[in-house]
């Protein structure tokens, strides 16, 4: 297995050319330029690992609007695109609009995924054990449109919309999804709206170096607007970075979910996964409400490579009074390896790997840091 990432690793460092990198997790990418007065155009191979897919593979694009800029920030409007198949046959489609208008006053974030997905499943809660994995297949469609007004200097505020159709094909015969218990165990459909309000001083989004992102997202999905159960979302991201000595980094994040009503399993809060809590499957544990707290020391050793060393530890709960007992968490810690892809972008190939308890591990082969 390390073998086979390693190969990967170094393939896809021959790939890497000159050009614009971009902040899609879990992808990797090299980038074929086609330069032009107004656009910038980058084709682009992936390559990936997780816990969730195993190997996957394809490809996509990313179109740079360079006149549509962020002059606050120097970030640049682009439409990203891929198609992406995996080792245990899933089919994940990705199309991702980041348009800035009025120099950056205005930002428009809209994300669509369309995607036949075989999954994993323990049921719900903290403390599900091991024995009671089993697999199901689901079709999922998931379209989120977010506009926002900047707020000098570093806030954003604005609305959005989301709308998540899961059509759940196929699940174990005598299985906790085949008995009905399990509110979306027969499909859901989740629409409704939110109010978001980010601060965001990082230096840059891939491996931020400084800077602080507080961001805080309230969502409200109701049967008014065609879903199958009604309830309320709440989440807050803290994150802040800071350099100590001249090629060391100190990252920090603390992230809170809270769900309320009646929301469907594929609404809940998932633990696990290449971006919080590394060492878990993605939806290892699943509940109504979670809270993750994890570091992470970054050393750039050289220009272009860096290793890291993280840990972490956080739960999932039905009631707020069960997530902050601090009983039955669950840590994880870890560490990886770093390569800059470009010289003039901050888009970074990052190996990781994760061990938590319970026999819980993972290894993670993407883009850019974890957060």
């Amino acid at each position: 297995m390390i073998k086979k990432l390693l190969y990967i690793f170094v393939l896809s460092l021959c790939f890497s050319l000159k050009g614009y990198g971009q902040n899609k997790d879990d992808v990797i990418k090299s980038d074929t330029l086609i330069k032009a007065k107004k656009f910038q155009f980058v084709a682009i191979p992936i390559i990936f690992y997780t816990p969730e897919t195993n190997f996957g593979f394809g490809g996509g694009g990313q179109l740079f609007l360079l006149k549509q800029k962020n002059i606050y920030n120097d970030r640049v409007s682009n439409i990203f695109f891929d198609v992406v198949l995996t080792s245990n046959k899933q089919i994940i489609v990705d199309v991702i609009p980041q348009i800035y208008f009025g120099k950056g006053d205005y930002f428009l974030d809209m994300n669509f995924k369309w995607k036949i997905f075989p999954n994993s499943f323990w049921g719900i809660g903290n403390n599900t054990p091991n024995s009671n994995l089993e697999s199901y297949d689901m079709t999922s469609t998931i379209l989120k449109v977010s506009f926002l007004k900047r707020l000098p200097p570093a806030l954003n505020f604005g609305f959005e919309y989301i709308y998540e159709n899961y059509d759940v094909t196929e699940v174990e015969p005598d299985g906790l999804l085949s008995s009905d218990n399990i509110v979306g165990s027969d499909g859901a459909v989740i629409s409704g709206f939110g109010v978001i309000f980010n601060l965001d001083s990082r230096d840059n989004i891939g491996s931020a170096l400084s800077g602080h992102l507080v961001k805080i997202n309230a969502q409200f999905s109701s049967e008014l607007f065609g879903a199958t159960q009604t309830y309320n979302k709440f989440i807050a991201d803290l994150r802040t970075y800071r350099s100590v000595g001249e090629k060391s980094i100190v990252a920090l994040q603390v992230y809170y979910e809270g769900n309320y009503g009646n929301p469907p399993f594929q609404g809940l809060a998932w633990y696990g996964g290449g971006n919080r809590a590394r060492g878990y499957y993605q939806g290892r544990y699943i509940d109504k409400s979670l809270y993750l707290v994890q570091a992470e020391y970054r050393y750039r050793f050289k220009p272009r490579w860096a290793l890291a060393g993280f840990g972490l530890f956080g739960k999932v709960a039905n009631e707020q009074r069960e997530l902050f007992n601090f009983d039955h968490l669950k840590p994880s810690a870890g560490g990886g390896i770093r390569f800059k892809l470009l010289k003039n972008q901050d888009t970074w190939v990052r190996l990781d790997a994760g061990v938590g308890v319970d026999g819980s591990h993972g290894v993670y082969f993407g883009i850019n840091e974890a957060f």
